[in-house]
């Protein structure tokens, strides 16, 4: 493995664009290592409706800034006390959903420092009830990168105040706040440490070797210049960043156990014309293949039933049947799962 140096850069649209040129261009042998600190910062899964997820008072006020990821997954806050990092590798098609195996040097540096890490859920890292690091996957043409935040001195109030968090998000029948239900590394430190000396514990433990010592990737000059322009050209545009909503005559959105999917339609003479599948959900494949293939179909349940069973649905939602996604189109109760 080798580690990628950042420069210390803290724009979040750089940033994001130094992780997809890297999976893009940077065809090693080897994975890649890659930690980021941003500047204050949402950062919104792939397939969300920015304006659902955040409180754009708030960040508009506190000049938070907006950028979309490529992977899927929810929204998170970042800020100068959240550690990201990212593990890029060659696809084996096996790795994909499987968090476990790229966080497990992460939870095992936690450990090793006396933070009673463990993964849970689909992808969340807890320490007992209270979630500490979220990661989310993507994959492209071979290569596939895992990347999560690690909250370690971050400020929680602005995490509950700019995100805008959905209902059907809260898992505990007692409706727990965000801010409870999640917490910064340094609150479980015996003794306290800085976000950059945490930083080199990871690095010692994925390297197991001193972190003067870790092999790094020489970025060219050429490199940074494109990572720098592919950070204008998509992670600064507003149509990356917020797109444009299709006008719906028809909404709804069911929390299934691969995450929240989120339907709008536009039906016009009994045929779908538009339709955007936003959630939370972690697919392997771009859901805009999906969407391209519902477009035309009548709205009924032959022609919907026929439609849905000609596509991998798993590619794009992970764990959901053809029935299950059949009765969120046409707003019927979901089947139950056995």
């Amino acid at each position: 493995m080798l580690f990628i140096d950042n420069k210390g850069i803290t724009d979040p649209a750089v940033n994001l664009a130094l992780e997809e040129y890297v999976l893009r261009n940077v065809l090693l042998d080897e994975s890649c290592l890659l930690f980021y600190i941003n500047k204050p910062s949402i950062i919104i899964g792939k397939n969300q409706n920015t304006i659902e997820e955040i409180n754009v008072d708030y960040v508009k006020e506190h000049d938070i800034q907006i950028v979309r990821r490529l992977s899927g997954g929810g929204a998170v806050y970042h800020d100068f006390g959240n550690l990201n990092y990212s593990i890029l590798t060659k696809d084996d098609g096996q790795s994909f959903h499987n968090f476990g195996k790229f966080t497990k040097p992460v939870i095992d540096a936690l450990r090793k420092i006396g933070v009673e890490a463990e993964l849970t859920g689909r992808n969340d890292i807890q320490v007992g009830e209270r979630k500490i690091s979220g990661n989310a996957q993507f994959f492209s043409k071979g290569r596939m990168y895992t990347h999560g935040t690690l909250l370690f001195h971050s400020e929680l109030g602005q995490v509950a105040s700019a995100l805008n968090v959905r209902p059907m998000k809260i898992q505990s029948k007692s409706t727990k706040s965000v801010r409870s239900r999640v917490a910064n590394i340094s609150e479980f430190l015996a003794e306290p440490m800085t976000i950059e000396q945490f930083r080199n514990v990871i690095l010692a433990e994925v390297f197991q070797c001193d972190p003067e010592e870790v092999p790094v990737y020489p970025m060219t000059e050429e490199e940074w210049a494109h990572v720098h322009r592919l950070a204008d050209e998509r992670y600064r545009s507003w149509e990356w960043n917020y797109g444009q909503s299709p006008k719906s005559n028809i909404e709804n959105a069911f929390k299934f156990p691969s995450g929240i999917i989120d339907v709008r339609l536009q039906v016009e003479e009994g045929a779908i014309r538009q339709i955007r599948l936003f959630g939370d959900y972690f697919g392997a494949y771009d859901v805009s293949e999906l969407e391209e293939r519902l477009l035309g179909v009548r709205y009924e349940e032959e022609a919907l039933r026929y439609a849905l069973s000609q596509v991998d649905l798993s590619r794009y939602f992970g764990a959901i049947t053809a029935e299950e996604l059949l009765a969120l189109l046409l707003l019927r109760e979901i089947p139950a799962r056995d």
